[in-house]
């Protein structure tokens, strides 16, 4: 799972005392054990490991330079959603031929850099946008590696703000105009120019049953067959990310569970298999300190004013997500991790939240917690993705510091926003 643990009612990120990197580096703090990152990352590598697959980590899960260049010195490539993410890879010193670029509204400006850089692969996500590259590609005098997203029209049982792979969604194409798109494109001018020879699909996150892989699976195969009894070559398949992670127990499953159900599906096909991973990688290989401010009585409820809040970690506002809140030291016992809450003695029923000028603005409602003090830390576990990378400066609050643990050393990766960064880009224009 993690290397966050408590050790006589303190908080260890792999060996060093949480309080610890609050007190040097402040709060609100992003800590990343570079241990768990490894860990799951090699978990999906040694699993999936019968189909030598490109294991392209998705760069919006968490983005941090060093975190790239961590999983890229572990042989990661890199699954990317806009023309900043490949700058961030570029800057982390990682291989874009590694790189697989998706998104359903790729610039003109993204893709010649795209092309100009060399990546790996361009997963189309629409036939206009499929003609643009064409073109693009054409004008560079570069041609352009290309696998079409496809929509398997599987329900994957997850949020329905991150179910992505239904019929009608705007990301790629229905499995009925897939195949004509395949056709008409390998009989236009553009196949001149794109080589369209992969099929991608993705069909949502924190996916905690195989079932769904299965059958989207299955689907696109059948896809695969027809394309190739027509003479058109498919030797790609992008089969996305979406693995879930631990946020409430243990209910995500292991990578050598989804290898069991779609390894044998795809031995002996032919095909070059790409996965994106992000959340199962990065998931539990981070947390969010924050401080309590205040304790403020209001009626029947007791409410934690913390320094961070959705402006820091939006999932629980977004999404109605569950995070793992428990306070970093002082508390006579610890429960067990990631369980939703019952009322157990010595513990009082209250919101957790932020600074934030807006109702939505809570980490956690009726959470059950030891009682606390001002100044006291509490840690979100299961902080690592999509935490820091969809923060903002909302309400004019700078952006956190990151700081990266291996062993007893830790070190900032991402230095405290200030108030000079709030204003910068208006400044001198």
């Amino acid at each position: 799972m993690d290397r966050f643990d408590y050790r006589e009612g303190r908080l260890y990120a792999e060996d060093v005392p949480v309080a610890d990197l609050a007190r040097r580096f402040g709060t609100p703090l992003y800590v990343y054990s570079a241990g768990t990152f490894r860990d799951h990352y090699r978990k999906i590598a040694e699993a999936f490991a019968a189909l030598e697959p490109l294991i392209c980590y998705s760069v919006k899960v968490c983005s941090n330079i060093h975190v790239l260049r961590l999983l890229a010195d572990e042989g990661s490539g890199f699954d990317l959603v806009s023309g900043g993410e490949l700058y961030r890879v570029l800057e982390a010193g990682c291989d874009p031929a590694r790189c697989c670029f998706a998104g359903v509204a790729k610039t003109d400006d993204e893709i010649r850099y795209a092309l100009e850089r060399g990546i790996h692969l361009f997963n189309v996500e629409s036939e206009e946008e499929l003609e643009n590259l064409a073109r693009l590609a054409a004008l560079a005098g570069r041609p352009a590696p290309a696998a079409l997203r496809v929509n398997p029209d599987v329900d994957p049982q997850t949020h329905r703000y991150i179910t992505t792979g239904k019929r009608e969604t705007k990301f790629g194409v229905d499995l009925e105009r897939a195949e004509r798109v395949f056709s008409n494109f390998h009989a236009s001018e553009g196949a001149r120019h794109v080589a369209l020879s992969g099929i991608h699909i993705h069909i949502g996150s924190q996916i905690v049953t195989v079932e769904p892989y299965v059958r989207a699976v299955e689907k696109v195969l059948e896809l695969v067959r027809r394309l190739r009894n027509r003479g058109l070559e498919v030797t790609t398949l992008d089969i996305g990310g979406g693995f879930g992670a631990h946020y409430e127990g243990e209910e995500a499953l292991g990578a050598d569970a989804f290898a069991r159900a779609i390894v044998p599906l795809l031995k002996g096909t032919n095909l070059r298999t790409i996965m994106e991973p992000g959340r199962f990688i990065a998931g539990n290989a981070g947390i969010l300190v924050t401080r309590v401010q205040y304790i403020k009585a209001g009626g029947d409820r007791k409410f934690l004013l913390c320094d961070s809040g959705m402006h820091h970690l939006i999932r629980p506002a977004l999404y109605g997500s569950y995070h793992y809140i428990w306070p970093v030291r002082g508390a006579d016992f610890v429960p067990r991790r990631r369980t939703r809450d019952e009322k157990m003695p010595g513990t009082e029923c209250v919101d957790v939240v932020g600074p934030i000028c807006e109702s939505t603005d809570f980490l956690a409602k009726e959470r059950c917690l030891p009682p606390v003090e001002r100044g006291d830390l509490l840690a979100v576990f299961s902080a690592g993705a999509y935490g820091m990378t969809m923060a903002s400066e909302y309400n004019s609050f700078p952006r956190p510091a990151e700081v990266l643990v291996e062993g007893d050393q830790a070190r900032l990766i991402r230095r405290r926003g200030t108030y000079n960064d709030l204003v910068a880009p208006e400044k001198d224009l």
